[in-house]
């Protein structure tokens, strides 16, 4: 049985964002972070897809619509991978709180629609503890396409699930491929004991709620910097140039 970081006794604490595209689940996670750091809280974020090792390959591969469902499974598992090895886990050790816009659940629904065994898909993945808490940003497949068209002319062919033949036209396979995520989502939701956010709300409503959840799970005094980072030094007044200035430039 998978158990989560706070099961395994790690110092830190993990907390993901799980959502549709244009959930606006990235919006949430960074004013996460944002009022995290006014706390004093050691934060660190990761977001899916970010490997500095495995990006660039995945780029070339969306671009040029190379990836199979299963190139695409594996090559986004390395990627998690990368990052899960080199910095979710040594800062989970270091006793951060880490934050991650998307983590293995991602997988579980995408890959699975796109047609990938569940089992095989999951067996990838066996090596990743859970979240200590899963934001889960539910919402309609119009808000969610109305948000993604917002500042730019159209889907991207991934993203509309245009690699699965589901339609001709770029925003109606987006609902049909979005749909069918969704419906792994919530069954996710039950499984893993999801939070459910109404991500039809406005930002400002589901910020408070987010907030009220991850103070009430994670008691996060534990996790507040010890040591304030130290003060600039003083400016000199205007008029006022130290000494040692003086020197420099006279020399």
């Amino acid at each position: 049985m998978m158990k989560t970081f706070a099961e395994l006794n790690f110092p830190g604490r993990l907390i993901a964002v799980e959502g549709l595209d244009g959930s606006g689940k990235s919006t949430q996670i960074y004013l996460l972070k944002r009022w995290l750091e006014a706390e004093g809280v050691k934060v660190y974020f990761s977001e899916w897809n970010s490997s500095e090792l495995v990006k660039s390959a995945t780029s070339k591969g969306k671009k040029r619509e190379l990836l199979t469902p299963t190139t695409f499974s594996l090559i986004h598992a390395t990627d998690f991978a990368d990052r899960y090895e080199r910095h979710l886990l040594p800062l989970l050790r270091a006793g951060y709180v880490v934050l991650c816009d998307r983590y293995i659940f991602t997988a579980f629904a995408r890959d699975v629609v796109r047609g990938c065994p569940p089992k095989w898909v999951r067996g990838i993945y066996n090596f990743a503890a859970l979240p200590d808490i899963v934001f889960f940003f539910k919402a309609d497949l119009e808000v969610s396409l109305n948000r993604i068209l917002e500042g730019r002319p159209k889907l991207k062919f991934f993203e509309a699930g245009m690699d699965l033949r589901l339609s001709a036209d770029p925003y109606e396979s987006f609902r049909i491929f979005q749909g069918r995520i969704l419906e792994q989502y919530l069954a996710l939701a039950g499984e893993f004991k999801f939070t459910v956010i109404d991500a039809n709300q406005h930002v400002e409503k589901q910020q408070p709620f987010v907030r009220k959840v991850v103070g009430e799970r994670i008691n996060l005094a534990r996790f507040r910097c010890r040591r304030p980072l130290p003060l600039p030094p003083p400016i000199p007044p205007p008029d006022t140039k130290p000494k040692e200035v003086e020197e420099d430039m006279a020399a």
